[in-house]
């Protein structure tokens, strides 16, 4: 298999596995969890972990992890990370990828079979979790692990009530704008700073009656509408801060305030048939992956996407090489006061147990030393080229990176404030219901912006 499609086959895997794991059915056939090994963590978990740690021996303790994430590339780099790092301490870990996670960790929790740690792609599942008592508070070396690598934005996401559940693990990055240097300086354009340098530049552009400033698409099969929604996110944090968004995603704010409708309003204003190409016909009708091959064709000037977004360029594009005039490469999308909030997604692990080896995994997993060598691993696995594998751990090694993947790391570290995705958040009937079938409506010009955003607020669970 080519490097090209190996890149779409795992940015395709990651992308369903998310939105499968957003609006997973709890009916769907479960499976046996891995068998557990060592204690039941019954005694000082943190106590006997440092005392563990300090004799360099767990006596062959097996730790078993489970997540969404599975694709050859991902079990690989998650086993061989923490392999390398416990081996030495007679500690193995066992990975597995299931692409029923959502539902399979709910009958192993169900049914007193859980794993000892999970990744969690959702905050809100994990705080449930958290509240029901499924999953155990993080020792005070783990936390001081998260404090000493990731900015307190990232933490926010696995703490439930004021007690930290989740280490983080994995970020995607989603507030970029992919382009290509080449043809904005040849056309006499400059990367905007503001949101409204965005707005004006995309208004140049229509005006010049050549290529289409902007490419969307928001089809996804039953996902339709997602696109629409991160978009909503990140002009929530851009117009309104990081206390609105909060206020918004509980539905203390509720969806048809003055505030979501404002944002719901400047994406059908910027997503007029003067601003966007779509490949598809029309917006709804244009998958959310077919924008990459009319950026590269000069059909369009600019899309807004995450990270994992590389995946799905033709096979010979260059990315973020100077020496390439077609060579295609991301701003970050632009704010309004110089904050620079990014919105985020990723994973958070977190544990069923309290034993000594699991919370000294789940140490190391929050450590940039985890990130480095899981994405070294997983480049290499691929061969070269993007990973699709991203963390804001502070103080990693950016060598082990491409250069694309950098500037990705440099926006993260950039960013004063960070927020995860707002409809993985809300109640699954709104932030995968309602929020996307609405939104998808008012992009087809079938409602307004009032109506789509009340429809969306009564859809909210009492």
């Amino acid at each position: 298999m080519s490097k090209s499609r190996w890149r779409k086959l795992l940015a395709l895997l990651m992308v369903f596995g998310l939105i499968a794991a957003a609006c997973g059915d709890d009916d769907d056939e479960a499976t046996d969890a891995s068998e557990e090994a060592g204690d039941d963590g019954e005694g000082d978990g943190d106590g006997d972990g440092e005392s563990a740690a300090a004799s360099g021996d767990f006596g062959g303790a097996v730790v078993t992890i489970t997540g969404p994430e599975r694709t050859d590339g991902d079990i690989a780099s998650i086993n061989d990370a923490l392999n390398q790092h416990f081996e030495p301490l007679n500690l193995t870990v066992e990975y597995t990828g299931d692409a029923d996670w959502e539902a399979n960790i709910n009958t192993q929790v169900e049914g007193g079979n859980p794993p000892d740690i999970s990744f969690f792609p959702q905050p809100g599942k994990l705080a449930d979790f958290a509240r029901a008592g499924s999953v155990v508070e993080l020792t005070d070396g783990v936390n001081a692990a998260i404090d000493e690598n990731w900015a307190e934005g990232y933490q926010l996401d696995g703490n439930v009530d004021g007690v930290q559940f989740g280490v983080p693990a994995k970020t995607d990055l989603k507030s970029i704008v992919w382009y290509q240097p080449g043809r904005f300086e040849a056309d006499g354009y400059a990367v905007p700073e503001t949101l409204d340098e965005f707005k004006a530049l995309v208004d140049e552009m229509a005006a010049a009656g050549g290529a289409k400033p902007l490419c969307v698409g928001i089809e996804s099969g039953q996902a339709t509408g997602w696109p629409f929604t991160d978009w909503i996110e990140d002009l929530m944090l851009r117009l309104h801060g990081p206390e609105v968004y909060d206020q918004w995603i509980s539905n203390e704010l509720p969806f048809d305030s003055p505030e979501v409708q404002e944002a719901m309003q400047t994406v059908v204003d910027l997503w007029t048939d003067e601003n966007v190409f779509a490949s598809g016909g029309t917006i709804s009708a244009t998958s959310f992956f077919d924008n990459a091959q009319p950026l590269v064709d000069g059909q369009c000037y600019m899309h807004r996407q995450a990270n994992f977004f590389a995946g799905f360029f033709p096979e010979g594009t260059t990315f973020a090489d100077d020496s390439d005039p077609d060579t295609v490469s991301v701003f970050y999308f632009p704010d309004v006061s110089g904050d620079r909030p990014v919105l985020t997604a990723g994973t958070l692990a977190a544990a069923f147990n309290e034993d000594p080896a699991t919370m000294a995994v789940l140490e190391y997993i929050a450590t940039s030393d985890y990130a480095e060598n899981r994405q070294r691993i997983l480049t290499e696995f691929l061969g070269g080229g993007l990973s699709g594998y991203l963390s804001a751990a502070q103080g990693q090694d950016p060598s082990v990176y491409q250069p694309l993947e950098q500037e990705f790391l440099s926006i993260l570290a950039d960013a004063e404030i960070s927020r995860f995705d707002g409809s993985d958040l809300m109640p699954a009937d709104v932030g995968a219901g309602t929020f996307w079938s609405e939104g998808t409506s008012l992009v087809n010009g079938d409602t307004d912006v009032a109506t789509a955003a009340q429809r969306i607020q009564e859809s909210w669970p009492s």
